[in-house]
């Protein structure tokens, strides 16, 4: 993951928590970097590993912290490094989420290497979508479910996400139901 990533999961922590438990994080995970930069990539592996300490150390689910992270990526980190973008993915969730691989081509161009999930929506009805996530990293159901309610608040809307098929069927595929 490029290295936006984990220095969007310090801002996290250091926001919430202070930088005595980032420092704390870092160090449960046997992590070196002083300051990541953003546009190089590091192995999937260290993200990982900082999500992982974050757990111990905030003594706090996997699950709560990713949903924390997803929020946050949205409410911070993608409103302020691509606000334009954002501005012009949609005026409503339904239109931001059709557009969204329009989006990852555009941040392609920033990054390179980016391997991106893939989302896709089906099942639209006037207060919910079907939303498809297609990624070869495992274990971020909670991410996206905080990326939805991210998207929730930056579109004014109460989001409730349940996951409806998970990867049993097909190894890089999920379903989440987004209603509002």
């Amino acid at each position: 993951m490029y290295g936006l990533v984990n220095k969007a999961i310090e801002g996290l922590v250091v926001e919430n928590y202070g930088e005595e438990a980032w420092e704390r994080i870092k160090k449960e995970a046997e992590v070196d970097v002083d300051l990541f930069v953003s546009n190089e990539s590091y192995d999937d592996s260290l993200t990982y590993n900082l999500v992982g300490a974050a757990c111990k150390i905030l003594d706090a689910p996997a699950e709560t912290v990713l949903e924390s992270f997803g929020k946050y990526w949205i409410t911070r980190v993608a409103t302020e490094s691509y606000g334009h973008m954002m501005d012009a993915g949609g005026s409503n969730l339904t239109e931001f989420m059709q557009n969204l691989p329009n989006f990852h081509t555009r941040v392609s161009m920033i990054f390179p290497n980016l391997r991106p999930p893939r989302f896709e929506v089906t099942d639209i009805e006037q207060k919910s979508i079907h939303l498809h996530y297609h990624s070869h990293r495992p274990g971020l159901q909670s991410f996206v479910v905080g990326l939805m309610k991210g998207l929730g608040e930056r579109f004014g809307d109460d989001v409730t996400v349940s996951l409806i098929e998970t990867r049993s069927s097909d190894p890089i595929h999920e379903i989440f139901k987004v209603s509002w």
